[in-house]
């Protein structure tokens, strides 16, 4: 059986495109962060990489060297910017591994001592929630 290849069609391609829009907190060259517009906590974002890839499979390790770093520097911007008491940092893998949109993306979660994560409903945030969190880890970003 071969590997599942990548499809362009997915959200995040789109979002890279243009096509579709997103709260955009960090790009550089190689990856960009962006919010979650369903976030499981205040302050969730992704970081994916701007190269094609499916998943941690089938990225090259230039691009996964690139997500790992911008991963850090947005692990910190959100520490920062929500006063978090730690981070939660989650990346899945195909469908049995609970991956839904596949191309390669790293959740960010500021976290907060005795506050459980919400959990995953599909419901999208308030737009603007979610713009006034991208400022708040914007002006932490510097």
């Amino acid at each position: 059986m071969s590997a599942p290849t990548y499809d362009d069609g997915n959200v995040f391609a789109k979002i890279l495109r243009g096509e579709l829009p997103a709260e955009r907190l960090y790009e550089d060259d190689h990856t960009l962060a962006i919010m979650d517009i369903m976030p499981r906590g205040d302050g969730h974002c992704l970081v994916i990489p701007k190269a094609p890839a499916r998943n941690v499979l089938d990225a090259d390790t230039e691009s996964l060297a690139a997500v790992a770093q911008t991963t850090q520097r947005m692990a910190r911007a959100v520490m920062k910017a929500f006063g978090a008491d730690g981070v939660t940092i989650q990346q899945f893998n195909e469908s049995a591994g609970g991956q839904v949109v596949f191309h390669l993306h790293v959740h960010v979660i500021p976290r907060f001592d005795g506050i459980a994560m919400k959990p995953h409903t599909g419901a999208m945030e308030d737009a603007d929630v979610l713009k006034a969190n991208a400022e708040k880890i914007r002006a932490a970003l510097g």
